[in-house]
């Protein structure tokens, strides 16, 4: 019998009707001749309630102990999704992560996943029940608890769905799948059908909030296919699937908006080589993601290093930065406020002019374009975050993203 995962965000298990509504889909799910795993979020914004209420008891909380207490957001989730299912007369399950044997390294607050024992699962299945999973968590090989940082659920749908070698994934969101641009900025972006792992890992990792980056990083590696679709309607979504040959007839798939964004610039650094790998290894022993690393060479025989991080990583940041100057010398500059617009396409492999295009229209708005970083297939501008939105528009107009692409 085939396996589904099913995946339901917070939003889409907010109250008790809800949950309701979700377990009637899972029976339904079931019934179809399928064997059902659920992987669920904390209810709404139970993980920032909690996360607020740690930060109240303690300004600088350990994170060994923030995530024992993030973990039992989706345990809440877990067990009112199964007693939900009961009520309406069939058997399911609820586990956490360490019960389903998914082993993570050692990383507080930014887990990755390294294994999971899937034999309890399948026991649970052939026994004919709806399995419910407690996503973004697992613990580490000594058993402490960790989480897999936010939008860490979508990692759990997609490493289960790899292990059990399900037919898909269904992340049932409160949105209708995967959008040319965030419309709540763009009033006219356009649902999209279908889309690369590729372009919609280039799309996670620059702003769109719809799946974690490495879930879809794992999507790609194991060819898991995910259907991101509403929880509210039973209408098809966005299918995010493998590289197809017609995908690059289309020059620009979606563009995305990251905000909150800070330069961090180190000044008077000695340009001698292991200068550059001594700073970078400094930072991601505080497993912080690095962005847009620009080196500049002076008259003096120093350099100037620049790079943005989150605004959000800027607090572990910091003491990094600090051992670098006590140890190198020079200086360092934090300029917040900043936002990266980009454009993303498996079209632009074989394209020319897309660079052009994209400056052209933030020119015409008259938004200065603050740094350029680009990959095969995604280009990419740090502005003001004061003009990030209209930077959005402006690009999302210049491909006319808001048309359906022809044949």
């Amino acid at each position: 019998m085939a396996v589904i995962v099913q995946k339901y965000g917070g939003t889409s298990v907010a109250t008790p009707e809800k949950i309701h509504t979700a377990a009637r889909r899972i029976i339904a799910t079931k019934c179809a001749g399928f064997q059902v795993v659920v992987v669920v979020s904390a209810m709404g914004h139970a993980t920032d309630e909690l996360l607020a209420l740690a930060h109240k008891v303690a300004p600088h909380p350990s994170k060994r102990e923030l995530d024992q207490l993030l973990a039992t957001g989706e345990q809440v989730t877990i067990a009112l999704i199964a007693m939900a299912i009961h009520a309406q007369g069939h058997h399911a399950i609820s586990l956490t992560g360490p019960q389903i044997g998914l082993i993570t390294d050692d990383v507080h607050s930014k887990a990755r996943i390294r294994e999971i024992d899937k034999r309890r699962i399948l026991q649970e299945l052939e026994a004919g029940k709806i399995v419910i999973v407690a996503g973004f968590q697992g613990m580490t090989a000594d058993g402490h608890v960790t989480t897999l940082g936010r939008g860490g659920s979508n990692a759990t749908m997609v490493a289960l769905g790899a292990v059990l070698k399900a037919q898909a994934c269904e992340n049932f969101t409160d949105v209708d799948g995967v959008f040319t641009a965030d419309p709540r900025v763009v009033p006219n972006a356009r649902k999209i059908d279908t889309i690369s792992y590729d372009e919609m890992m280039e799309l996670s990792s620059v702003g769109a909030g719809v799946l974690q980056t490495r879930a879809v990083e794992f999507a790609r590696k194991y060819n898991v296919p995910i259907h991101v679709r509403n929880s509210a309607t039973d209408q098809p979504g966005t299918w995010i699937v493998a590289e197809t040959k017609s995908m690059e007839d289309i020059l620009v798939s979606g563009c995305a908006l990251k905000m909150d964004l800070t330069r961090v610039t180190l000044r008077g650094i000695p340009d001698r080589p292991g200068v550059v790998a001594k700073i970078f290894t400094l930072v991601g022993q505080r497993h912080i993601v690095v962005d847009d690393i620009i080196q500049n060479v002076m008259d003096d025989r120093t350099a100037n290093i620049s790079f943005t991080v989150e605004h959000g990583d800027l607090a572990d940041l910091k003491p990094a930065v600090d051992m670098v100057i006590a140890d190198l010398g020079g200086h360092a500059t934090f300029e917040k406020d900043l936002a990266k617009v980009s454009v993303i396409g498996v079209g632009m492999k074989q394209a020319t002019g897309v660079a052009s295009t994209m400056f052209t229209a933030l020119a015409e708005k008259n938004i200065n374009i603050q740094n350029i970083s680009t990959s095969e297939i995604r280009i990419s501008c740090t502005v003001a975050r004061a003009e990030a939105q209209d930077a959005l528009r402006a690009v999302h107009a210049a491909f006319h993203l808001d048309r359906r692409p022809q044949p």
